[in-house]
Formats: C-alpha cells, sequence, structure tokens
C-alpha cells in the first residue's frame, strides 16, 4: 500500500511538472477569451527608434505580431520598457522587476543586461521566459551560466565585419579606410577583427593584379581600444551614446582621405555619418547591425545618400524566430546560443533599395559569404584564435606592431 502511495506521489509530481512545461508557451486569455501572448522588449538607453540596434530587436516582435495567428495567438500585446541609466542596481534591475510579472516573455536588448544580477529575477519568476540578445550571463571566471528560463544568443560579428571589409577595398578610390568602434567590449572587437580580415583579404587575392593598390585601414593615435588590460588599437569612441565624438573622429579619419568608414558605434556612430555627410569629398559609411540606409540621407539634397551598405546581425530574425519556438512549446531555456552564418543571423545588406554596391563588389561579397558559410573562410575574432594578419599575405598594414 505505502508503495502505491508513493507512485500515486511520483505520477502526481511528474504530471504537474508536464502541465508547466506545456503551459510555458501558452500565453494567457484576456476577458474577450482571445489567446494573447504578452512581450516587452527592454531597451537602454536609446530605445526602440534607434533606426538600429533596439530598433531591429523590436523588429522581431512585430513581425511576429503581424503572422501571431499562423502560431496559435489571436493577437500580441507588445511593448518598449526604455530603461535610460545603465546602472544595474539603480535602474535596470528595478525596471525589469517592476514589469516581470505582466509579460509572457521579456525580451532583454543588449550586452547591458547580461549580469550574474539577471540569473536572480530569472529564477524568482520561473514562468516567464527571457531571452538576452547579443550577451550571455557570465559567472565570477566569466564562464556562460545556463539559466532553465533563459535563451541568451550571441553573433559572430566578425562574419559580417569580414564582409564590410571585403566591400570597402573593393570600393574605396583613396585606398584608405577605417572602422569606428564604440567601446572594447568581445562583439565590438570582433566588427574590427572581421573587417581587417575582410580587407586583408583582399590585398591577398588582388596583390599579383597590375595597377592594384593596397588597401590602407587608417587608426587614429591615441584612439586605440582596450579592455581587461588588453590593446586592440583602432579607432574607439570609448562611448556608444556620444555622437560628438563620433563626429571629431569621422572628421579626423576623413581628413586623412578616408572614403570609406564602418560604423560599428551605436548611437555615437550618429556622429560619423554627420561628417560624412557634411564632407566636401564623396564619403560613404557601412552601417552595423541592422539596415542604416535610411540614416544616411543628407537634409537638403534630394536622394543623396552616405550609406554604401550595412553589415548585419540578423536581430529580428533571432527574436521571431525565438518567439515561433515559443509558441510551440520548444522555448529554449538553458541556452548559451551563438548565432553566425549557417543558421543566416550574418550577413550584409546588398539590395539596389538600400545600398550603394557595384555589380562586381556583390558578385566578390556574396562569393565570401558562402565561403564563410562552408568553414573554407574563418575571420579574426576576439577568441578564436585566428589573427586578421594571416590574411595579409605580406601586405603590411598600419601599425606594423599588430599588423
Amino acid at each position: 500500500m505505502k508503495l502505491k502511495k508513493l507512485l500515486a506521489i511520483v505520477l502526481s509530481v511528474a504530471l504537474l511538472a508536464t502541465c508547466f512545461v506545456m503551459l510555458a508557451g501558452c500565453g494567457n486569455n484576456d476577458a474577450t477569451n482571445e489567446k494573447v501572448l504578452r512581450v516587452a522588449v527592454v531597451t537602454s538607453p536609446s530605445g526602440v527608434d534607434d533606426g538600429n540596434f533596439n530598433g531591429d530587436v523590436f523588429k522581431g516582435v512585430t513581425n511576429f505580431s503581424a503572422k501571431c495567428k499562423d502560431y496559435g495567438y489571436d493577437k500580441v500585446n507588445y511593448k518598449n520598457v526604455n530603461i535610460t541609466n545603465m546602472d544595474w542596481e539603480t535602474a535596470l534591475k528595478p525596471g525589469i522587476e517592476a514589469i516581470v510579472t505582466e509579460y509572457d516573455v521579456i525580451v532583454l536588448s543588449g550586452f547591458q543586461f547580461g549580469t550574474a544580477g539577471l540569473k536572480t529575477i530569472a529564477e524568482a519568476n520561473p514562468k516567464v521566459c527571457f531571452m538576452l540578445i547579443d550577451s550571455f550571463v557570465n559567472d565570477a571566471s566569466f564562464n556562460p551560466i545556463a539559466i532553465s528560463n533563459l535563451y541568451a544568443v550571441q553573433y559572430a560579428e566578425q562574419e559580417s565585419g569580414f564582409l564590410a571589409g571585403v566591400a570597402a577595398a573593393l570600393e574605396t578610390t583613396t585606398k584608405k579606410v577605417a572602422v569606428v568602434n564604440g567601446i572594447a567590449f568581445p562583439s565590438n572587437v570582433n566588427y574590427q577583427w572581421g573587417f581587417y580580415s575582410g580587407v586583408n583579404y583582399i590585398n591577398s587575392q588582388k596583390k599579383d593584379e597590375a595597377g592594384w593598390t593596397p588597401v590602407q585601414i587608417v587608426e587614429l593615435a591615441g584612439r586605440g581600444g582596450e579592455n581587461a588590460g588588453t590593446q586592440y588599437y583602432g579607432n574607439y569612441l570609448g562611448t556608444f551614446t556620444d555622437a560628438t565624438v563620433g563626429k571629431t573622429v569621422g572628421d579626423a579619419l576623413i581628413a586623412q582621405g578616408c572614403d570609406i568608414i564602418f560604423v560599428a558605434a551605436g548611437g555615437a556612430g550618429n556622429g560619423v555619418f554627420t561628417a560624412a555627410k557634411e564632407a566636401t569629398a564623396n564619403v560613404k559609411v557601412i552601417g552595423c547591425d541592422a539596415n542604416e540606409y535610411n540614416n544616411g540621407f543628407k537634409s537638403g539634397s534630394a536622394g543623396a545618400n552616405v550609406v554604401l551598405t550595412s553589415a548585419l546581425k540578423v536581430l529580428n530574425k533571432s527574436v521571431y524566430d525565438a518567439l515561433v519556438d515559443y509558441s510551440f512549446h520548444r522555448f529554449k531555456g538553458n541556452t548559451n546560443a551563438f548565432l553566425n552564418a549557417t543558421g543566416d543571423y550574418t550577413g550584409y545588406i546588398k539590395d539596389a533599395t538600400s545600398s550603394q554596391l557595384k555589380p562586381t563588389t556583390i558578385t566578390a561579397v556574396d562569393a565570401a559569404y558562402a565561403a564563410i558559410k562552408a568553414g573554407t573562410i574563418i575571420p579574426s575574432a576576439n577568441f578564436n584564435g585566428v589573427t586578421f594578419a594571416s590574411f595579409a599575405v605580406g601586405v603590411p598594414q598600419t601599425p606594423a606592431a599588430h599588423a
């Protein structure tokens, strides 16, 4: 008899656990008995109207909302919660805790949410599913932590940076290009080193062609990025928000002859866009993370646009795909995922409405992207052990100390 009672208890617990798993992804019924999914996109500090990272994350939610009936929902109630102060204890943590019981899914947009404090919030709210975009939660030794109701993703930015470098090297007329970064966080460094790899790759491919002049990567003195004692050189602004600094650096690079600048600096990069728009020379920028073509139009000059192309982390697809998984009861908790070209989560813009690439450049960049997908090209990244100098084949870059 005792054995039967024990078995009954075990079965009851198992049934409850099964019910919990099945409920995750079911959404809620409102007063009209509609099946509603409640999603919050928490951003800081520029909100979803930044025309860049946050906006593309939010697009994933709105795209899903437009097709929600295909996934069993009558509607999606979604909201952007914009937290302008990036301090975890005084703003980010209270901001998340204030809304956590109101939503089924909370999408956290950006590296600033990748703190160990998120583990505490997630574990205290096991019925809420969290998506962390562009970061993992790490322990004190910087090892990623798996959390049962958290799906965290990072991207192979070096792949998109490589494509930007290939495009810049093929499109420049002054033979001087540059990349401007915000802060030397790993993801930003990946863009930088991928870009260097792409430029060096084209120099290597073209070095024996008659008339080919090697493309130079320009770095300004005193603008090197540093993180945890490691020097990354480059053109770092030290901020993702101060467009004034971006304008100063953009002007300086243009004065040194750069006619194509890859901008991976968030809102601070808008200053580089302004520098390109105001330049008397024909200067183009390559956007970052999302399609930035609409940010490139010159005022008072009909149709004139400074955006050559944009290097992508396909953030909207990442969020959309994760919401589809949620709706089908297969939310990927306990997951820290690296998304890359094999899932079409990196790439670049090439359509004529949002880029100004020559057809021959598109052919070359497409070939490079196919090689990345196939694994025959592995761009340099912050931690993958591949040096961007390995693409140079005897073509020196500046400064020589890290070419």
